[in-house]
């Protein structure tokens, strides 16, 4: 499978698309002018004690006051609490953090009061950016993430990913890393430093330690509350946690996040940075790679899957629905069973894609189409279980209820993306709204299959706009030769004027209109 990763930089909005083999897997857009993001650590001040939540409210300048519980404020706190106040106390004075004194670990079960008091100026970090009406929610465990370490001050212990099975490699990575940290620094070894070289390893070691020094140096001069270290742009960041061999191209509409983007690959894959490309075309970029096409077919409230069938895809306060429908009409004799097994199958597929694209999270719940055979429920989930253990975020899905539903919990650090594809109708100026007009010939493919494939319908007449028949019929290659390569050549395109724009009818060998909106759905 190969992968590529296309930026495009605009005034007000980065939008980040990873495709693998050609097709949408994940969409990131960023305002240009976003603050309070993901891994920026600040200089807070507490500003109320909730001793019933155990928590505490911390001012880090946010409009929403963020929320820091007493499990997130890690075990090192006694000694990032007693380091910061002598920072702040003295500012001629830079402290050591590897010749400071670690301080006793802060009890579990503790209670919030007795670790923090209101006005006081604490080290936090955001570890889920604010959504709806909650603020920003912190740790006051610090962590610098980079591709193969994870380095975390005021801790002194090296932890090595579980997904590295063999002992040996573990004890090596432990034994390196050990050696080459500084003192009262804590390393988490990721899963992607396997096999990697004490070189490749100290070196983004010393990367990390500069960025702890960097913020040291903010943190002289900060008065609460202040940034002292903001996280990696987007691009290099969503990088970072996702880079692989597998990566084929990386296309980059801007100079400047081209010149950051070819430093990073440079830095960590010197052999790969020919990967990193500069696009300078006029057409759109997304256009170019086909992915505002994607992102029309693949957001929005239906989103069609295979041979008819869709999703309708609800949000509210809670939760996130998702309703299985099969789309699809079937003969009386038709086996609802394996038809319903077979769309379900399908529509898992289209579910793991649709929460990994929109980046949806905390708990969703779906309603797929009921299966009475056990054996089918059961390979459903795991087929549901095997598609998401590519997904990066923490999940766990439960099996299906005898009520045929389906309940995940999805590990939700930033709002989900939501993105309008429904277009101002053109005919009355705006006052109605239309489908993407860029799927409408899709949508007509659709159903001349349909015709053709489920009910094998070979003569019949598609009455379109003038317009869109002149669409369809242009070029040697044209949508029409297509179709009919595809489906045979016994049926017409007859252009009609009396139609909308995007209006359309089928008819039969014997001048009968067909109706393909009425549908009998398996439910």
């Amino acid at each position: 499978m190969s992968s590529e990763l296309v930026v495009d930089v605009q005034p007000k909005e980065v939008s980040i698309a990873l495709l693998h083999d050609k097709r949408l897997v994940e969409l990131q857009k960023e305002p240009c002018n976003i603050t309070f993001a993901l891994g920026d650590i600040y200089l807070g001040k507490v500003k109320k004690l909730m001793p019933g939540l155990n928590a505490a409210f911390v001012d880090i300048g946010c409009d929403k006051v963020a929320f820091l519980h007493y499990q997130d404020i890690g075990p090192y706190f006694t000694t990032s609490a007693k380091f910061t106040k002598q920072s702040l106390s003295d500012r001629k004075r830079t402290l050591s953090l590897p010749k400071f004194k670690l301080l006793k670990e802060v009890e579990k079960e503790g209670s919030i009061a007795d670790v923090l008091s209101v006005g006081q100026e604490i080290l936090v970090q955001i570890t889920k950016e604010a959504i709806s009406t909650k603020g920003p929610r912190l740790t006051a465990e610090l962590s610098f993430a980079g591709r193969f370490i994870v380095l975390i001050p005021f801790a002194d212990k090296v932890s090595v990913s579980q997904k590295i099975k063999s002992g040996e490699e573990k004890g090596r990575l432990r034994q390196l890393l050990q050696s080459i940290k500084p003192q009262n620094f804590g390393v988490i070894v990721r899963t992607v430093a396997e096999g990697k070289r004490v070189a490749e390893l100290d070196n983004e070691m010393r990367t990390l330690v500069k960025r702890w020094e960097e913020c040291l140096t903010k943190l002289q001069r900060a008065k609460a509350p202040s940034l002292l270290y903001e996280e990696t742009g987007r691009a290099v960041g969503l990088l970072r946690d996702i880079f692989n061999p597998s990566f084929e191209n990386i296309y980059v509409n801007d100079e400047e996040t081209f010149r950051q983007i070819h430093d990073y690959v440079n830095l960590i894959a010197p052999e790969r940075e020919g990967i990193v490309k500069r696009y300078d075309d006029d057409t759109p970029i997304f256009d170019h790679f086909a992915i505002t096409k994607q992102i029309k077919s693949s957001f929005g409230k239906n989103i069609s899957f295979k041979n008819g069938a869709y999703l309708i895809i609800e949000h509210t306060e809670a939760l996130h629905v998702i309703d299985v429908n099969s789309g699809i009409r079937t003969k009386p004799n038709a086996d609802q069973e394996a038809t319903a097994f077979e769309v379900n199958m399908a529509a898992a597929e289209e579910i793991a894609r649709q929460l990994r694209l929109r980046d949806i999270g905390g708990i969703i719940v779906i309603d797929y189409i009921d299966m009475a055979n056990a054996d089918n429920r059961q390979k459903l989930y795991d087929r549901m279980r095997e598609l998401m253990e590519d997904d990066r975020a923490r999940h766990n899905i439960l099996p299906l209820s005898k009520f045929g539903l389906m309940q995940i919990t999805r590990h939700r650090v930033r709002p989900a993306l939501d993105i309008i594809t429904y277009e101002d109708c053109p005919v009355c100026n705006g006052k109605g709204k239309i489908p993407p007009s860029i799927l409408f010939t899709d949508r007509l493919e659709d159903k001349i299959a349909f015709l053709v494939k489920k009910f094998n319908v070979k003569k019949f007449s598609l009455h379109v706009h003038p317009y869109i028949a002149a669409y369809i019929n242009q070029g040697f290659f044209s949508l029409l030769r297509k179709w009919r390569n595809s489906y045979g050549r016994q049926f017409k395109l007859i252009p009609n004027q009396s139609l909308a724009l995007l209006e359309y009818k089928f008819y039969d060998s014997e001048g009968q209109e067909i109706d393909l909106k009425e549908e009998i759905e398996i439910k």
